[in-house]
């Protein structure tokens, strides 16, 4: 046997034994690290089962983004279910369409449409699956909701011991479907849920927080992505007819109630009777797989709607042009979670009858009808909604669930064990589910539209900014709008890598601010006069958020209450002193806006009938004596009459003249400084004691660059001048560094954790 070049030189056997064995040793380390390594490199396959029409709108973004990272996943595709189903429209042909490979189709469904056909098809699929997962062996099947052969799916995987991730867990809706969804929760390893209440109720049931990500809806990258198509009008046409007309029309989608099939078939009768009457175009789709569709399709072929002028009645529309249809509808009605979940990204009115749907979240364009005895009901709620617009309702995503999924994809751990642990009791509380334990932050985006700057940051429940952008404010109101709108822009794309979920954004700016409308009524030459200027409107357009708007005053109160020296207390005032002078006033906990939007005005309180000219236009107020614009002119008229210079004040021939200098020569002895900022001092500590007799708060917050300058002088000024009974009022500095964008993030997170602004 010829030796290895290392053994040439022994001579010993026992040796040349030894390090054989000591070379097979490491060559077999080797071998086992390569393997490690080729494991780690390994695609993650990932296998999609879709069932109907209705989950393939919310799998098919998910599909798409696994499809784009083939370098990543390996994508496969099980079709089942009603979309091998001539009467439901043979849909498995729209995901060929959309150019995905199919692997497997099954036929599963028995027909009868009654509950025991329901059984025989879950059955059916449990007999058939097996020799598919097997073949196609995935690391991954992804299910979505509460259909009952997603069941069968959920069912079949977990026995295999195939990793399950359930899209849409979570959810209450009523009927079986939650006891279905509920089902498939706890076979799944894995969650990407909706709805902060969706997650609550899966950490209810006892699911691992840890393997629960709070996605949002993944149909709506798709909305939102796509929410404008220019030949909208030709695909309502090519639905409805040519003389169809946008906000003319209905969009009709009722499905059984499996619990009540009687009486959702009745409820389906008076819809039915009420759109007859209402006598408006109306686009009706069939019900869907569901024992009692086919009494449901009996009871619309007696009414004759098939061949009624007013109705189209189809069995499906592809999903890119549904929603065109549902966006620019003057209505939609029916049972459909379409509209409680995307109908409310377009502001859509919906007419929700029965109880198919109860405990869904929704938006303030949902109307409810529980129950009707006669479609005069019906009749009514489609006189209320229909050619309504609505805000906007992004409950259900902010347009980025596919990615956060794909991110959760990429995170898992294909060698921890396989069996579930459940999180029992003490279930965590709501508190507790923020920026430390969960995977994402509910977060603001705050504006300052100021004088000089615009600022937009990124605000977390907790008052913490997470990242800020600056940028110089241009002057013309079209370069301001492109420029904010820019920035809001960037700044959301940063949130999916920081991990945050936007609710809505929150708008600081100067002026007097209709805050119901989202209207700069009139603004401070600081940023060139606007007037009635719309702010909220193409804010929320390009964004798809709810925005609020206050003025930067207001705005500094809000954020006292929420993060600063107000929490808590139920009446006090905020007073900013800066280039101008503004603020707030709390009262029994709300803020004051007042009957014209101009409450807490609290500059232009008027402290002496000769003083000197106001840029309001009137003289003698507050803001004429102490604002850093009043004390920078008095500067300035020192230094022009050689009045300002004494011994030790640095004062370079190159840099302007600012209020600074003003409190430095002061402090250093100057008899004409002092004198002017005395008389400020005495302006603002009177226009203060104004305010503490009015309103009699229990704390004055001073903010602004000339708070820390104020509070001594204003403290003296009310224990010389203010009644007994305010003269304890307590005086402080506010300790919040950016009042105005953390007042604009209040607004929004206030109404996320349902406080009513």
């Amino acid at each position: 046997m010829e030796k290895h070049p290392a053994f040439l030189c022994i001579d010993n056997p026992h040796q040349e034994l030894y390090y054989l064995r000591m070379l097979r040793s490491r060559e077999k380390m080797e071998r086992k690290k390569m393997e490690e390594e080729n494991q780690c490199k390994r695609k993650l396959k990932v296998c999609v089962a879709t069932c109907n029409r209705a989950d393939y709108s919310k799998l098919a973004p998910i599909m798409s983004g696994i499809k784009m990272h083939p370098d990543e996943f390996e994508l496969e595709v099980v079709v089942l279910g009603s979309h091998l189903i001539d009467d439901y429209g043979n849909t498995f042909r729209m995901i060929e369409q959309d150019d995905f490979d199919i692997g497997s189709k099954l036929h599963t469904i028995v027909r009868g449409e009654d509950e025991a056909a329901m059984v025989e098809s879950v059955g059916l699929a449990l007999v058939k699956l097996p020799d598919v997962l097997q073949r196609l062996s995935p690391d991954i099947l992804v299910i979505h909701g509460d259909r009952f052969d997603a069941l069968a799916l959920a069912t079949a995987a977990a026995l295999m011991n195939i990793r399950i991730l359930h899209v849409e867990g979570g959810e209450v809706s009523g009927t079986i479907d939650d006891s279905i969804r509920h089902a498939i929760s706890k076979l799944a390893h894995y969650h990407a849920c909706c709805t902060r209440g969706a997650e609550q109720h899966l950490i209810a049931m006892c699911e691992d927080h840890t393997r629960i990500l709070l996605a949002g809806c993944p149909v709506y990258d798709k909305l939102l992505s796509s929410n404008h198509r220019d030949d909208y009008m030709d695909i309502i046409k090519s639905w409805l007819g040519d003389d169809s007309q946008e906000c003319e029309y209905i969009v009709a989608l009722q499905h059984p109630v499996t619990t009540d099939i009687q009486h959702s078939i009745k409820i389906y009768g008076l819809m039915l009777d009420a759109l007859l009457s209402f006598n408006k175009k109306t686009l009706i789709l069939y019900p869907n797989i569901d024992a009692g569709s086919k009494e449901m399709v009996r009871v619309m072929r007696k009414k004759g709607i098939e061949q009624h002028p007013n109705f189209r009645a189809v069995k499906h529309i592809p999903f890119e042009q549904f929603i065109q249809l549902v966006k620019h509808a003057g209505c939609m009605i029916g049972n459909s979670s379409c509209g409680v979940r995307e109908a409310g990204a377009f502001g859509t009115p919906v007419i929700n009858l029965g109880t198919r749907q109860t405990g869904r979240e929704t938006g303030e364009n949902v109307l409810h009808v529980r129950d009707a005895d006669t479609h005069n009901k019906i009749y009514h709620a489609l006189e209320l909604q229909f050619g309504k617009r609505y805000p906007c309702s992004k409950i259900y995503g902010d347009g980025n669930a596919v990615p956060r999924i794909l991110k959760f994809l990429r995170a898992i751990d294909l060698n921890e064990p396989l069996q579930k642990t459940f999180c029992f009791p003490p279930v965590r509380d709501c508190i507790s589910q923020d920026i430390d334990h969960i995977l994402e932050t509910q977060s603001a985006l705050a504006v300052d539209l100021g004088g000089t700057n615009l600022r937009v940051a990124i605000v977390s429940m907790r008052g913490k900014i997470v990242r800020k952008y600056t940028q110089s404010n241009p002057k013309t109101f079209e370069a301001r709008m492109q420029l904010m709108l820019k920035m809001c822009a960037d700044a959301m794309q940063d949130t999916v890598s920081l991990n945050c979920r936007i609710l809505g954004v929150g708008v600081s700016t100067g002026g007097r601010v209709n805050p119901q409308e989202g209207v700069v009524l009139h603004s401070t030459k600081l940023i060139q006069e606007w007037s009635s200027v719309d702010l909220r409107t193409p804010i929320s357009d390009a964004l798809h958020l709810p925005v609020w708007i206050d003025n930067d005053g207001n705005c500094a109160a809000l954020a006292e209450r929420k993060f600063g020296h107000g929490k808590g207390v139920e009446n006090f005032v905020t007073v900013i002193t800066g280039t101008g002078i503004g603020g707030g006033i709390i009262h029994h906990n709300e803020l004051v806006h007042g009957s014209t939007f101009c409450a807490a005005e609290l500059g232009h309180i008027m402290v002496s009938l000769e003083g000197p000219e106001c840029s309001c236009g009137s003289t003698g107020c507050i803001e004429a004596y102490a604002s850093g614009l009043a004390l920078q002119r008095e500067a300035k008229r020192l230094h022009d009459e050689d009045q300002l210079k004494v011994d030790g004040l640095d004062m370079k021939l190159t840099e302007p003249i600012t209020a600074a200098h003003l409190i430095n020569a002061a402090r250093l002895g100057n008899s004409k400084a002092d004198a002017v900022l005395n008389k400020a001092s005495t302006a603002l500590g009177i226009g203060i004691i104004n305010i503490l007799h009015i309103v009699n708060p229990t704390l004055v917050i001073l903010s602004g660059v000339l708070a820390s300058y104020y509070q001594a002088p204003v403290k003296r000024i009310i224990l010389e001048r203010a009644l007994d009974s305010a003269q304890k009022i307590e005086v402080v500095t506010t300790d919040l560094e950016e009042p105005a964008l953390l007042g604009a993030a209040s607004m929004v997170l206030d109404y996320a954790t349902r406080r009513l602004y």
